[in-house]
């Protein structure tokens, strides 16, 4: 009896040592990413990534159910937050771009005017549109220049 107990004391506070040490690395995790979410926010630029799509475009679908979320919490996503818009109906208010798009998904950079600034079009996979964008964005804010100081 009493080497039953001690088997199952053992595993009680592995199991709790665990969980503590899961705990520290979350915790941690969250942390750095609010750290990280904060400074950012801090240089807001105006950027939006506005993805044209359309119903039964397969690259689409496989970028918002593969990327899309990603996006949304990596640098990039925080620096020029996505904004969908449909092929075929109006474009949001206020956008104004160089020429039409006829491919879907098409990635256009929209500037804090809401002029287009620069595109990718298609969906190459994920290898080839994370650095694609990431040096859409650092031309954006070079043209733009440095977040004006409130």
């Amino acid at each position: 009896m009493q080497v039953a107990r001690a088997i199952t004391t053992y595993y009680i506070v592995l199991m709790l040592n665990s969980f503590r040490q899961l705990a520290v690395l979350l915790g941690a995790a969250f942390f750095a990413l609010a750290s990280v979410s904060a400074s950012l926010a801090e240089s807001d630029t105006g950027l939006r990534l506005l993805m044209i799509e359309q119903p039964g475009c397969a690259y689409c679908v496989a970028f918002n159910r593969d990327i899309a979320p990603i996006y949304e919490i990596s640098e990039e996503g925080v620096l020029a937050p996505l904004v969908h818009a449909d092929l075929r109906k109006d474009l949001p208010e206020g956008v104004t771009l160089n020429s039409r798009p006829y491919v879907t998904p098409t990635f256009i950079l929209i500037g804090p005017d809401g002029t287009e600034m620069s595109r990718m079009t298609g969906f190459p996979g994920e290898d080839f549109f994370w650095p694609y964008i990431a040096q859409m964005i650092a031309d954006a804010r070079q043209t733009l220049g440095p977040p004006a100081l409130n």
